[in-house]
């Protein structure tokens, strides 16, 4: 019951169904609690404020103080039945929480999202170290704070503790920092942090973790607290996926493109593995709902999935990054170009990259203060297939960050 498995079963709750809902934590999942709506307060906060305690009222402000009552309300206002606890799918058509046995006519949605990844280093078990959860729900300020792993989620919230004067290390196994978006955003944002005063440390490896008198030790640093952001994990056999057919092993629920995984089984968000994001689950959520009702409804695409980091500067990607569109064999066309100003308002640092081929826009990447907002545009361009030639006919309004686009589209249609 996050965001999508809440669309999926409030609709089709309302469209007159008998629907069972199963969660075994808050009704709304990651995103309004530990996820998307308080970290992005958080970063506000930082940026803005940087009081602490005000943040800390607003954090619990915007989660009910971690209560799902208004959300859990909404779903049974709707005709919903909630089950408390974990869900099992024990057979087709089945799914057994507890000591009770759920038994679907139409169907079962499997739409259990994911949980942080804590790698099994040597040490780590059973120190007090922090995932995302105790991040957002720490009410105390640590003086230090070390960030393993250098994804989104580390180096969100590594931004936003330095902002609160926290003194920082990000420990990155990678060699830059968000590795699986383009080098070049990596970069910037690593030179971002370094003059910002956060340590970063990429190409780390760690084989150990030590605690001791209210200190961990790790990669040659040494923090307060530690702050394991190292990705994200489906637990397929949890959910006894494998009565159903499916591979328990698998990092993900293979479905085809109205998001079914067998006869009579639909899976969206995290498990389907085509993306952590909110905005993926709403998605497919939709296809789902459709499909179920018999309602006209389109197949997935994931040609030009939209995804945002929210830093300082932003960076907003749309679709594969350069290594993975040559990856799949396309002739490929780069350019890249500063962010630069926005007339004499604003200046920023940042940058502009597109990925062509065929003559058209299959892959961006924009780092800007404002680089979701810029985001909005590229996507666009690759969703629907625009010719180069086309994007460079536009007019770019000016003074605009996202007029650096623009001077990239001109590069790469002026090499043909």
């Amino acid at each position: 019951m996050g965001p999508g498995g809440e669309d999926v079963a409030g609709r089709l709750a309302e469209a007159g169904l008998r629907v069972a809902a199963v969660e075994s934590n808050l009704v709304g999942g990651e995103c309004p609690y530990w996820g998307c709506i308080p970290s992005k307060i958080m970063i506000h906060e930082a940026e803005t404020s940087r009081e602490w305690p005000a943040l800390v009222r607003r954090v619990r402000e915007a989660t009910d103080s971690w209560d799902d009552k208004v959300a859990a309300d909404r779903f049974t206002g709707k005709g919903g039945h909630l089950v408390r606890g974990h869900g099992r799918v024990t057979g087709p058509g089945e799914v057994t929480v507890g000591d009770q046995v759920l038994r679907a006519a139409r169907g079962i949605v499997i739409a259990t999202g994911s949980q942080a990844a804590v790698p099994p280093i040597e040490g780590l078990a059973g120190t007090p170290y922090w995932t995302n959860h105790e991040a957002i729900e720490n009410a105390e300020l640590p003086e230090s704070i070390i960030v393993l792993g250098g994804g989104a989620i580390g180096v969100e919230l590594a931004q936003m503790f330095r902002a609160f004067g926290v003194a920082v290390t990000v420990v990155e196994a990678a060699d830059r920092l968000i590795a699986l978006e383009e080098p070049e955003a990596g970069a910037l944002l690593e030179k971002v942090f370094t003059g910002r005063g956060i340590d970063v440390r990429t190409s780390a490896k760690v084989a150990r973790v030590d605690y001791a008198d209210g200190r961990f030790s790790l990669a040659g640093a040494e923090a307060e607290r530690l702050l394991v952001a190292t990705g994200r994990r489906v637990d397929l056999k949890a959910l006894g996926v494998g009565a159903i057919g499916l591979d328990e092993s698998a990092r993900a629920i293979p479905v085809d493109a109205r998001m079914r995984a067998a006869e009579g089984v639909w899976a969206i968000g995290d498990a389907v593995g085509k993306g952590a994001f909110t905005h993926m689950s709403m998605y497919q959520a939709n296809i789902v709902v459709k499909e179920i009702l018999g309602e006209p409804v389109h197949e997935a695409e994931y040609h030009a999935v939209p995804r945002v980091t929210f830093t300082d500067p932003e960076v907003g990607a749309v679709g594969p990054t350069e290594a993975q569109a040559r990856e799949r064999g396309l002739d490929v066309r780069i350019a890249v170009g500063d962010l630069g100003t926005r007339g004499y308002i604003a200046q920023a640092e940042g940058l502009v990259k597109l990925v062509a081929a065929d003559g058209v826009l299959v892959g961006a990447t924009v780092a800007a203060p404002p680089g979701g907002e810029v985001l909005g545009l590229l996507t666009l361009a690759v969703h629907a297939r625009v010719p180069l030639t086309r994007l460079d006919e536009m007019i770019y309004a000016y003074p605009t960050f996202h007029r650096a686009v623009s001077a990239a589209v001109k590069e790469l249609t002026a090499a043909g």
